[in-house]
């Protein structure tokens, strides 16, 4: 086992100094943390921290608050200890040790933010904070600036702007650094050992004549996450079995797993406050049949294409147009389209005619959370254009897309799904393949950080031999 990454002291100092010199020296930006969430009575869901707070603070308690002014003064409202309360839900830092612990020059108990709160936001003239992420959290800020209003008759100035903290966050979060590269390496690395056990569990119980369910392989997966120190799933996992595959968001239930069947397992760990997301599709027995290699094979020379395409300076975009090109003339090859009734590769891609087989992007940002922050429109680039959609009628504005830089950490996840329909041949029925890796931009192209999970097929199979 790996060693624990420790992060460097300094780190979340570092970049709350980095987003104070973003909001003017007049502005102040206050931040809240995930709210505990109740799962039924008397019982809560596993706690987790807000993406933001952390990535600020590195603190993980519930019910704190962060502030920072533009002079890049930090206050942290945080849970007073109560030693009663420490019996039943465990040790509070406190606001007397979170300066020294957490770097922070001032902390309050968040029982007194009614108190503090209008005080630090009198004389600002803009106040930052996330919009549309923490409900009641507009009302809260409405509240305290009433507050300050109250106070103008004795020369308190009240801020008279309102800006969304999210923006500056997603810019300073979208590149990752070397720190946070670490923790996702060796997250993506937790995540193949799972896929590894449960591709091969699959075929285990099958040669001994067991009863193999979705829910059994969900479970060596999350005793994969935990055993090397995950907290948490990144995201419910996906294990779907046979044409439960087609469903894109399926989770894992109690359908069985039978031989000749092929399983899509899309899942991944949570490690320190990162996600890894990979998926691998394989033989439930260990070997592929003949339709199943042929779509198989198609989708992974997509990915194939879609990686070459993921280097700095290139577009976002331009990893699926790659892996459109590679599904759209897999598809025509194998007669999932008809030629005479799609036309050419051209067209196939000019009317969207792979759409039903193929009907999501091949890649997302990754990082804190699955489905990361970040623009994926280039910014300062205004210019636009207009396209009519062939299939929904609907007119597209089409802005540039995001330019790829060093540390930008992306999926790379082509599939195809074949439902029945008309015209569709029968032997690929029911087959749902995707084939997803974690990349890492690099200066001369991308690391793929989840290749410790095999991905040709061949390789596959060998490993579910063994």
């Amino acid at each position: 086992m790996q060693a624990i990454i420790t992060p460097p002291v300094d780190l979340y100092a570092q970049r709350r100094a980095a987003l104070a010199r973003q909001l003017g020296a007049d502005g102040i930006a206050l931040l809240p943390t995930a709210p505990e969430r109740a799962r039924n009575r008397d019982s809560d869901f596993p706690y987790r921290h807000d993406s933001y707070f952390y990535y600020l603070t590195g603190f993980t308690e519930p019910n704190a608050w962060l502030l920072i002014d533009g002079q890049g003064r930090t206050t942290l409202l945080c849970q007073p200890k109560d030693l009663e309360r420490e019996i039943w839900d465990g040790i509070r830092l406190g606001p007397q040790a979170a300066p020294e612990a957490l770097g922070v020059d001032q902390a309050f108990s968040v029982d007194e933010i009614d108190q503090h709160l209008p005080k630090l936001l009198e004389n600002r003239r803009t106040v930052w904070y996330p919009f549309a992420t923490h409900t009641g959290l507009e009302t809260q800020v409405d509240g305290w600036l009433q507050q300050v209003r109250a106070r103008v008759r004795f020369g308190a100035q009240c801020p008279d702007r309102q800006q969304d903290l999210c923006g500056l966050l997603d810019e300073m979060r979208l590149v990752k650094d070397a720190h946070e590269q670490a923790v996702m390496r060796r997250a993506a690395h937790i995540s193949a050992r799972g896929h590894v056990r449960a591709m091969q569990l699959s075929a285990q119980r099958l040669r001994e004549g067991a009863d193999v369910r979705e829910y059994h392989l969900d479970a060596e997966l999350l005793h994969e996450f935990r055993l090397h120190g995950s907290q948490f799933s990144a995201y419910s996992s996906i294990v779907a079995a046979g044409a439960n595959a087609c469903v894109l968001h399926y989770r894992a239930d109690a359908a069985p797993i039978r031989s000749g069947d092929l399983v899509l397992i899309d899942a991944g760990c949570e490690l320190d406050g990162y996600a890894s997301d990979i998926t691998r599709t394989f033989p439930a027995n260990g070997r592929f049949t003949g339709p199943q290699r042929a779509l198989y094979d198609i989708v992974l020379a997509s990915q194939e294409a879609a990686v070459a395409a993921t280097q700095a300076g290139a577009r976002f975009t331009d990893p699926h147009e790659a892996s459109v090109k590679v599904l759209a003339q897999g598809m025509l090859d194998v007669g999932l389209l008809d030629k005479n009734k799609v036309g050419t590769l051209d067209d196939v891609i000019a009317n969207r005619s792979y759409f039903a087989f193929y009907m999501h992007r091949t890649s997302h940002w990754l990082g804190m959370d699955v489905h990361d922050c970040g623009s994926y429109v280039e910014p300062g680039d205004t210019s636009v254009t207009e396209r009519t959609d062939p299939l929904s009628g609907e007119v597209i504005k089409n802005r540039p897309s995001r330019v790829l830089r060093p540390g930008m950490v992306l999926t790379i996840e082509p599939g195809i799904y074949v439902r029945p329909g008309e015209g569709v041949p029968e032997q690929f029925h029911g087959i749902g393949i995707r084939i997803e890796d974690d990349a890492i931009v690099t200066e001369t192209g991308c690391e793929l950080i989840t290749r410790d999970v095999p991905v040709k097929a061949d390789e596959i199979e060998a490993l579910m031999r063994g």
